[in-house]
């Protein structure tokens, strides 16, 4: 994990069919972006076909033989809605152009001949606009695995659960001895752990809602977000502990700093990644469980345990593949991948630190909005 600035969108896509007109672009902002060239909208396709992925915005002249710029934009629309789209014109096409402008999205409108000035403002904007996309479209990827997420924690304890109850009516109906007393008493007490993970889950979840709810309001003020150090005080006075749990921890708060993006959903990352280190503690003599809260030298929401420690093999692949370190209580090892892609869809990540007998620390990066700075997983 490092941190390094959020870098803007420089790949650039151009498309006229005059040769001058696209070696002038490229001399006039080849210096601060990447100029693709195409000389009509065939030939732009092929390259989107071949670099979509990398193209932040479309630049292209209307009147080209063939088919025209307009078509181009609606096409470009369909097939790749995250490229800002810009249209090149001369003063006596603007009549013409309102359904163009209207179908295809177009992003702003340069005039022909093209100012140097104009050109580099206006795409300067548009990096802005392909950077919010961007976000915008990684926070509705974050919805959408932060359900698979939730789905996914409820869906394995539950199991367990139907598992020991069908286990406990088959010894019920027939004759059984003290040990397979002993043994209906784990099942229950196995079955109650679970659905309290359950409750502890959907709690979480529900009262970070509801504290987001109350204390943001419309207006985008930094003051108004949830605080890291709220959603973990909200996560320990909602979470249904066992036994003398919450007496295993303690809140170190060495600063405090607003969660600007998806509170709720790292509301659900916290609740997932204490209930593994409670289960990691639950064999530990002198178990301890501590949240620190920091804001130097980088934002941080650090969970440390002194359980048994993880594996190196474990360690190794557990944000990428379904590894897990407690399958005998049902994990499937899933959980810490959705958490580290819900904190990446917002510029923030997951680090692990551990080894066999030393305990685990997690630690949740968020991103400086503040400073524009993001961080990355590599």
């Amino acid at each position: 994990m490092s941190e390094a600035q959020q870098a803007r969108p420089n790949v650039v896509l151009y498309v006229d069919d005059e040769d001058m007109a696209r070696k002038y672009f490229a001399r006039a902002v080849g210096s601060e972006y990447e100029v693709l060239l195409a000389a009509g909208a065939d030939e732009a396709m092929a390259t989107l076909r071949a670099e979509g992925g990398r193209i932040a915005i479309l630049v292209t002249d209307f009147r080209m033989p063939g088919r025209d710029g307009g078509d181009l934009l609606r096409e470009v629309a369909q097939a790749y809605p995250q490229i800002v789209r810009i249209l090149v014109t001369a003063y006596a096409d603007k009549d013409m152009l309102l359904q163009t402008v209207n179908s295809g999205e177009v992003f702003r409108i340069l005039e022909k001949p093209l100012s140097v000035s104009d050109v580099r403002q206006v795409l300067h904007l548009a990096g802005d606009r392909h950077l919010e996309r961007a976000l915008r479209q990684h926070r509705l990827m974050a919805i959408d695995e932060t359900l698979a997420f939730l789905a996914h924690e409820l869906n394995t304890p539950l199991a367990a659960i139907a598992n020991f109850a069908r286990g406990i009516e088959s010894r019920v109906q027939a004759e059984y001895s003290e040990q397979r007393q002993g043994e209906i008493g784990q099942a229950a007490g196995a079955m109650y752990d679970n659905a309290q993970y359950c409750l502890a889950v959907l709690s979480s979840f529900l009262e970070s809602v509801r504290n987001s709810a109350a204390s943001k309001t419309p207006a985008a003020d930094a003051g108004t977000e949830v605080s890291a150090g709220a959603l973990v005080a909200s996560l320990l006075d909602t979470y249904p502990f066992a036994g003398g749990q919450r007496q295993w921890v303690d809140v170190d708060m060495q600063g405090d700093f607003p969660v600007q993006t998806l509170p709720n959903c790292v509301a659900l990352v916290l609740s997932s990644v204490m209930s593994n280190a409670l289960r990691a503690l639950a064999g530990v003599a002198q178990p301890s469980l501590r949240f620190v809260v920091t804001t130097e030298p980088n934002q941080e929401i650090r969970i440390c345990d002194n359980g048994p420690g993880i594996p190196p093999e474990v360690m190794d692949r557990l944000l990428v593949d379904p590894v897990t370190t407690h399958a005998s209580a049902g994990g499937s090892g899933l959980g810490m991948i959705f958490c580290n892609r819900v904190m990446q869809s917002f510029g923030g990540g997951i680090r692990i630190a551990s080894a066999p007998g030393a305990g685990t620390t997690v630690t949740l990066d968020f991103p400086n909005f503040r400073n524009r700075m993001i961080r990355s997983d590599r």
